[in-house]
């Protein structure tokens, strides 16, 4: 079913058609859904046609797509803990995109606490994340292991899985993959209470000295190949697509176990 939005349409009925085509392409009422966004080239496909998305009305409608019981994470990444800058939970700057920066400041959402991947949460399940002390990026103490227990979706709007598709990290050190390892990080850190601290948090890094680089592009076009996401393309039709983060997690598993994930997961670089 394709929904038009036309330029006569105003911000409520923007958001009204948004949400029911994100439910038209996998997005249900209830869901818990980790969400990453590439805003530059919608907005302007919008543009073009005189209708002025906003950040706001966009995040409106994935929430009115997920309803009160759902839950929606948007990451909130940012790097400069590990360059030795201090990092504040409750000010640090998103650097993942518009969308998200728009979900950290509102007063509604609650940001998880990891210094370099931390996620803005709304919705139903909120205080679940809020109460994680994740010292782990992507370990079974982090939102990516609740994610994977509440049967959890993650979502792409207009940006392919292989540019945004954190969570292949989780299944990597859940199943000790052999690309990664344990680096720690430690500096000041600035609590949701405003108190001071010098705090270690754990990374489950690239090997630098085997030339590691993250590759995922065979694998998401694997997944693409066997169905396993609803939806669409970037740049095609309302440019979403959604998959249930235990086939993911179920798929990439698979590969590491089998000493495959070289290739689907990772390649080796070159060396300079």
């Amino acid at each position: 079913m394709t929904i038009t939005i036309t330029e006569k349409d105003n911000s409520g009925v923007i958001t009204e058609k948004l949400s029911e085509s994100w439910n038209n392409t996998g997005v249900n009422k209830g869901d818990t859904l980790l969400l990453h966004s590439s805003l530059s080239g919608f907005m302007r496909r919008y543009k073009l046609k005189n209708i002025h998305l906003t950040p706001d009305i966009i995040l409106e409608s994935f929430l009115k797509a997920i309803g009160e019981k759902g839950t929606l994470l948007l990451p909130t990444f940012n790097f400069e803990f590990t360059k030795g800058r201090t990092f504040d939970v409750r000010y640090s700057v998103s650097e993942t995109g518009i969308l998200t920066e728009t979900a950290r400041k509102r007063i509604d959402s609650v940001r998880t606490a990891h210094p370099l991947f931390s996620f803005a949460v709304l919705g139903h399940q909120r205080e679940k994340f809020a109460s994680l002390e994740n010292y782990t990026a992507f370990g079974k103490d982090s939102p990516f292991e609740l994610l994977y227990q509440l049967d959890g979706k993650i979502a792409a709007l207009d940006i392919a899985g292989e540019n945004c598709m954190t969570f292949y990290h989780y299944a990597e050190e859940k199943e000790n993959a052999p690309n990664r390892y344990h680096k720690k990080f430690k500096g000041l850190y600035i609590d949701i209470n405003g108190n001071e601290s010098i705090r270690e948090f754990d990374l489950y890094a690239r090997k630098l000295d085997m030339r590691v680089e993250t590759d995922v592009k065979p694998m998401e076009e694997y997944l693409w190949s066997k169905g396993y996401y609803t939806g669409n393309r970037p740049g095609e039709g309302n440019c979403l697509h959604v998959i249930k983060a235990r086939k993911v997690y179920e798929e990439a598993a698979a590969l590491i176990k089998e000493g495959r994930s070289l290739n689907m997961l990772y390649k080796i670089g070159n060396e300079f």
